[in-house]
């Protein structure tokens, strides 16, 4: 929970995004009488007519809950940024067979990156909707989980870098989220029933494969069961398609389960029923690995490879150079290169970054 000391004399901008959470965030700064100014970050699709997107209902809320506080609102376009480096690096990952995280990447460049070249570095801290806290740990400053597991996002944000992480507050991260709905509807905010976004960041309800569609079409291959050999039937693009993908290759007789991608010769090889033993893991290695605070890695770990509520128990071994071999105590399902490998302390409190899955 923060504290008004620590606010004192500080400038705060708030990231504010239409949702509810982060408009929660504002009423708790007013609750504490102060009024932090406000920024709405403006991306959107290249092609609005072809995609249906909320950004405009996201701006009116936005504008709504700064008025309601006294707030400034002012609208920072990071549309080109977006566009040049978490769209690139997205497209340049599925193309290549991995499996990217763009939400991770945009905390990192654009709401902790690009708003700070532009906006964020007049303010002292940067306050967004997230589900994540921050605690100074002797002297240091460490992202810490949310009290809601499945709510959670300290995942999405183990890619910042530390001067990001210095900067950043998170108010409602001590919150279970129905406590940050009761309060939009104690307080009566415009947005407090309206529904969480389920889409990529910042692009609303735009489906993530029309989005990579849109710049990598389609490419046709043959579907294989990998206990018979026989083709089942073509997909449209291996990069629809991630490791352990269990909906939507509308196969009968299922449930089928991806299994492996071929890159070279553009096939995809699923599994009937259960996933067969190859395609859990007790072991993998992660590369590049991110520290936020500490430059060294525990032992005895805590880690999650995907948005979960679950964490799992491991032992590291570092194999240099910025690699690790992770040794987790139970079998891992889906375990797809190109995720990122998210490592906490053993009571998952602490978060000491991410690598990625190789």
């Amino acid at each position: 929970m923060i504290e008004k000391e620590e606010l004192s004399g500080k400038r705060i901008a708030v990231l504010l995004s239409g949702g509810v959470d982060s408009s929660v965030v504002v009423h708790e700064f007013a609750s504490m009488g102060l009024s932090p100014d406000c920024f709405y970050i403006k991306i959107g699709p290249e092609e609005t007519e072809e995609w249906d997107c909320s950004s405009e209902e996201d701006l009116e809320m936005a504008t709504a809950v700064a008025a309601r506080y006294g707030c400034k609102l002012q609208v920072v376009d990071c549309h080109k940024e977006y566009w040049d480096k978490v769209t690139r690096y997205t497209i340049d990952k599925v193309r290549s067979g991995f499996t990217p995280n763009p939400d991770v990447m945009c905390n990192r460049l654009i709401k902790f990156g690009a708003f700070d070249e532009k906006m964020g570095h007049e303010y002292d801290l940067i306050a967004t909707g997230h589900y994540a806290g921050t605690e100074w740990i002797d002297g240091r400053k460490w992202l810490v989980t949310s009290p809601d597991p499945v709510k959670d996002q300290t995942d999405f944000l183990a890619q910042i870098f530390d001067w990001q992480l210095k900067k950043a507050i998170f108010p409602i991260g001590h919150y279970m989220k129905d406590e940050v709905r009761e309060i939009a509807e104690r307080e009566h905010l415009v947005n407090a029933k309206r529904k969480d976004s389920q889409g990529i960041c910042f692009l609303g309800k735009i489906n993530y494969n029309d989005y990579i569609k849109r710049y990598l079409g389609e490419n046709p291959g043959d579907v294989v069961d990998m206990a018979t050999g026989k083709i089942l039937g073509k997909h449209r693009g291996l990069w629809f398609h991630t490791i352990g993908q269990r909906h939507g290759l509308g196969f009968g007789g299922g449930p089928w389960n991806v299994v492996r991608k071929d890159i070279e010769n553009n096939v995809l090889y699923v599994a009937n029923g259960y996933e067969p033993r190859q395609a859990w893991r007790k072991e993998f290695e992660v590369k590049d690995f991110h520290f936020l605070t500490e430059k060294e890695l525990p032992e005895s770990v805590t880690f999650k490879i995907r948005h979960t509520p679950e964490f799992h128990k491991a032992t590291l071994q570092s194999l240099g150079k910025g690699s690790y071999k992770v040794c987790a105590e139970d079998l891992i399902q889906g375990v797809a290169p190109g995720q990122f490998c998210v490592i906490y302390d053993s009571d998952h409190h602490k978060c000491y970054g991410s690598g990625e899955l190789v």
